[in-house]
């Protein structure tokens, strides 16, 4: 819920922490945020969702004082685990409660779009806040915001917000739970650790997926012989669910790690600030924020599943444009193309959840908020894990090449290589040799090699996408509705 990643720098000055420390300050967040989706969904749906929700806000709240008041790496992890389990909490009753206060589809369909709104808002304005907060208090206060937010809205949500709860038989399902927790862990864990420092063919990362397929093979297979399962695996019956749920995946995994590798590229190639960095990609998720009454408006005169289709195709095609880049790219054409990206992602997040909402019965909410959030964080846990493979790979394949272009010396060439392979791509932020000329002939030839890497992300991030539209397509199409799938309940 806290944009922590824009002061890991400085913590782990402060904190004089490791590299694996300030990977497990990232990794305490997503983790339990993405485990316990599934069962907060259930808890929703059983004991109320107002409840679930309040309770979220309140774990969030405790755990940004946790981190607030830190003088530890170990304290920042227990704060970011507190709200990662809060958030987990939140993001399905949310649904659930627009599910369930919004009974009519337009109104829904504004409800969401409002919502999806909020979540772009967030994205937009953190980096920039927090990029401030840093300049100018120091890094624990980034967490404070948050903390006032959550109070209030906790405060208030107590006493307007309607309780709801599933109106069909519900129980904790414990051993599915288990799996499930099992299973999405090691996904997640897996694919962090497996494009981080540990490395895709290490120990720890083979063990991950393989307790991830044992969790969710056991997952099915104890809810399809369940006689009240936690989540009803036969609902992936449903072409539309079923689609948004794949389609929100892979969206969410290409748009979540371009703008990784974007925030790397204005870092490193263009030597931006965090607050630069922020401006720079205000018109990605701004243009959520913007178009989110007019994708609103548009749902209720237009199927949800065409506008899904033409965001997909647009977004696809604006990450494509990333490929015009190069490493003197100016600010005003880099918003051109991001702008382009941005439309598209604004006019296809809103279409996916309500059609992951509205194609299933409403006493499923809390199962459709639930399925709907854990691909939103498995996506965006999976994107900068891949796309960070991306970079570095392509980026030291090509740098030989430039450096020996560039008119390098050949000790010159080998001091540089040996630096960004020690180090690792963020080496660019200070490479420095004996003298001006040869320095700069070195950061230019590496200002390349990373936007060779730059086009490389563009490409997958791009034809995903584009995948993505085709799936939505064949599985969900071009109807008015995709409610008639199943009884309204």
């Amino acid at each position: 819920m806290v944009g922590v990643s824009t002061a890991l720098a400085v913590i782990q000055q402060a904190l004089n922490a490791s590299t694996v420390g300030l990977q497990w300050i990232t990794d305490a967040f997503i983790l339990p945020t993405a485990a316990l989706l599934l069962t907060f969904g259930v808890l929703g749906d059983l004991h109320g969702r107002k409840k679930v929700y309040l309770s979220g806000l309140s774990l969030t709240v405790l755990g940004c004082l946790v981190a607030l008041t830190a003088h530890g790496v170990l304290q920042v992890c227990i704060g970011q685990a507190l709200t990662g389990v809060g958030t987990a909490a939140l993001l399905p009753s949310t649904i659930g409660l627009i599910s369930h206060v919004c009974p009519d589809p337009k109104v829904r369909a504004r409800a969401i779009a409002a919502w999806t709104a909020s979540l772009g808002l967030g994205l937009t304005l953190g980096p920039l806040f927090n990029g401030q907060i840093l300049n100018h208090v120091g890094w624990r206060w980034i967490f404070l915001p948050a903390l006032i937010l959550g109070a209030v809205i906790a405060v208030v949500g107590a006493f307007v917000l309607p309780d709801s709860r599933s109106d069909r038989e519900r129980h904790l399902d414990i051993p599915g739970q288990l799996l499930a927790i099992v299973g999405i862990t090691g996904v997640v864990y897996g694919v962090i650790e497996g494009g981080g420092s540990a490395g895709w063919g290490s120990t720890e990362v083979i063990v991950a997926f393989v307790l991830a397929a044992v969790g969710l093979v056991g997952f099915v297979l104890v809810e399809l012989r369940s006689a009240h399962p936690m989540f009803d695996v036969r609902l992936f019956g449903s072409r539309a669910f079923s689609g948004a749920a794949i389609v929100m995946g892979i969206t969410l995994f290409a748009q979540v790690g371009l703008v990784f590798a974007l925030s790397e590229y204005f870092g490193l190639v263009h030597h931006a600030s965090t607050w630069d960095i922020g401006l720079r990609l205000i018109a990605l998720n701004g243009f959520t924020v913007v178009l989110s009454p007019v994708v609103g408006r548009l749902m209720n005169r237009v199927a949800p599943s065409v506008l899904l289709l033409a965001g997909l195709v647009v977004a696809g095609l604006g990450a494509l444009l990333v490929n015009v880049f190069s490493a003197s790219t100016g600010t005003g054409e880099a918003a051109l193309v991001i702008g382009v990206f941005g439309i598209g992602i604004a006019l296809a997040m809103a279409p996916i959840t309500a059609i992951t909402v509205d194609s299933l019965p409403r006493r499923y909410a809390g199962t459709a908020g639930s399925a709907n959030s854990a691909l939103r964080q498995i996506g965006s846990a999976l994107g900068p894990a891949v796309f960070g493979v991306i970079l570095t790979n392509r980026t030291l394949g090509t740098l030989p090449g430039h450096l020996a272009a560039s008119g390098l010396s050949q000790a010159d060439q080998g001091q540089v290589n040996g630096m960004v392979s020690s180090v690792g791509i963020q080496a660019g932020a200070f490479l420095h040799l004996s003298t001006g000329q040869s320095t700069g002939q070195a950061i230019a030839a590496y200002g390349d090699s990373f936007t060779d890497a730059l086009h490389t992300c563009a490409l997958v991030g791009g034809i995903s996408i584009l995948i993505a539209a085709v799936i939505s397509l064949v599985l969900i199409g071009v109807r008015r509705t995709v409610a008639s799938e199943t009884a309204r309940g």
